[in-house]
């Protein structure tokens, strides 16, 4: 257990006097609020007005809470995943500068090591990301505040259960990475695409039935769905008090994914949990599947 902390203490360590891979890691959901706001904000502001009925008069705080809830909810969805990768990147250096190495010839277990770098990997990203949910309160303050402190605490655990299958994911993936070449190509590519395969950038209801039915197998669109539930659920709450209509307030949840659906089948919140954490629980076992196999094969 001793042997486990200090890793975990000494990744950490270095994670964070790596000025690079730190500020990388930290601008990057700072970034993506500035370009959500700037760029996206106008795309959520339509779905959100093609969903009302014409002439219905609606107020700018609500628009703006309604708004500001799915720029939220798709910068930690993306965050959670993409700062995981950042964070992993010390797992793939060690094997280029031969760290690696060194650490192997010492008494500590392989997989041990391999719990080390997990447990970092998942610290780091959750401080960073925490960060940046706080700065996303603030912004949300700012521009339109619905949320209950049961929201916030909903919002954080579905950051937690969010970083731990990023954390999972990319140990599954940097595991096989041996190259800092490889280690970039594999970043570009996941901060690329997974914000659209996740419903962060466009809401999968957007999409084709035929797509929207192969994004419903991926565990992070459940993941985004959760976070915007409970990001928007003083703003829905609201939408009722005002006497929105039942069906307006169904049609807005269908068009940002709070309703999600498998194969016609509404998906419940309860559910949603329980395909993130077995999502996570099944990976976790891939990773220590995969490490005690390459230690056995040595």
């Amino acid at each position: 257990m001793s042997s486990l902390i200090m890793l975990v203490r000494r990744n950490t360590k270095l994670f964070f006097k790596d000025k690079g891979m730190f500020f990388t890691s930290l601008i990057t959901p700072i970034i993506l609020l500035v370009l959500y706001v700037t760029f996206l904000s106008n795309v959520f502001r339509d779905t959100f007005s093609m969903a009302l009925p014409k002439n219905f008069n609606v107020s700018d705080k609500l628009i703006n809470g309604c708004v500001g809830g799915q720029l939220f909810s798709s910068l930690l969805a993306v965050c959670c995943i993409t700062v995981a990768f950042c964070s992993n990147m010390l797992m793939v250096q060690d094997k280029v500068t031969g760290a690696r190495n060194d650490l192997t010839i010492t008494p500590v277990k392989k997989i041990t090591l391999a719990f080390g770098y997990y447990i970092s990997t998942a610290l780091t990203t959750l401080i960073i990301c925490l960060i940046a949910a706080a700065v996303s309160f603030i912004y949300l303050a700012n521009v339109g505040w619905y949320m209950s402190a049961a929201d916030i605490m909903l919002i954080i655990l579905d950051v937690f259960l969010l970083v731990m299958f990023g954390t999972a994911l990319s140990s599954i993936i940097n595991f096989f990475l041996t190259s800092q070449g490889q280690m970039s190509a594999v970043g570009t590519i996941i901060s690329a695409g997974y914000g659209f395969i996740c419903g962060a950038y466009m809401p999968i209801s957007q999409f084709g039935s035929g797509l929207q039915k192969v994004l419903s197998f991926l565990p992070g669109t459940y993941g985004t769905s959760l976070i915007r539930n409970h990001a928007m659920r003083g703003v829905f709450n609201e939408m009722n008090a005002q006497h929105f209509p039942d069906k307006i307030v169904e049609s807005i949840k269908d068009s940002i994914d709070c309703n999600l659906y498998f194969f016609d089948d509404k998906v419940s919140l309860d559910t949603m949990y329980v395909v993130l954490a077995g999502t996570v629980i099944a990976l976790l076992f891939i990773y220590i599947f995969i490490n005690l196999l390459n230690i056995k094969r040595k």
